[in-house]
């Protein structure tokens, strides 16, 4: 709860991430849901680095067409370190191996270039930006669409020996 809380309450992160304000009890509200989510429609998973819970990867799964959209934070204790591309990347790979999923996407302000270098680096490619598409603090910015299809993702992953 503490580590879930103090990322979503993180200003920076906030201002990229979230449009409402976070406090104790919103954040137990938003834990209950998760929590009683179907586990095969919204899988959420911990990320936990020497035994503390520093951050969360998210998918949110459409059953009907085999995609999936992915979401992260992590501590910003944590940042630059490779935390979130690692997480995200063995969220990937459930998502393709457990879930058979012929795509993975992503949404990022483009203006948050450590996150779009985790989306890179994961080999996501760009797909397009949708112009001033969400209200942010009284700021109108972009939203940029980012994506991997399950043959990417094979092609860049490392041969079993």
């Amino acid at each position: 709860m503490d580590a879930y809380l103090a990322i979503e309450s993180d200003p920076e992160y906030a201002f990229y991430g979230s449009s409402q304000s976070v406090d104790r009890e919103s954040m137990e509200r938003v834990l209950a849901r998760i929590i009683a989510a179907p586990w095969d429609q919204h899988p959420e998973f911990a990320v936990v680095l020497e035994d503390q819970v520093v951050g969360r990867v998210a998918l949110t799964v459409d059953r009907a067409n085999a995609t999936a959209s992915l979401g992260y934070g992590i501590l910003r204790s944590c940042w630059g370190r490779g935390i979130a591309t690692e997480a995200a990347r063995a969220v990937l790979d459930y998502s393709f191996e457990a879930l058979g999923l012929a795509k993975v996407g992503a949404r990022v302000d483009p203006r948050n270039v450590a996150s779009v270098r985790v989306l890179e680096k994961l080999g996501m490619q760009r797909e397009g930006v949708l112009r001033s598409q969400l209200l942010r603090q009284g700021e109108r910015v972009d939203r940029a669409y980012y994506g991997i299809l399950r043959e990417e993702w094979k092609a860049g992953r490392p041969v079993p020996r």
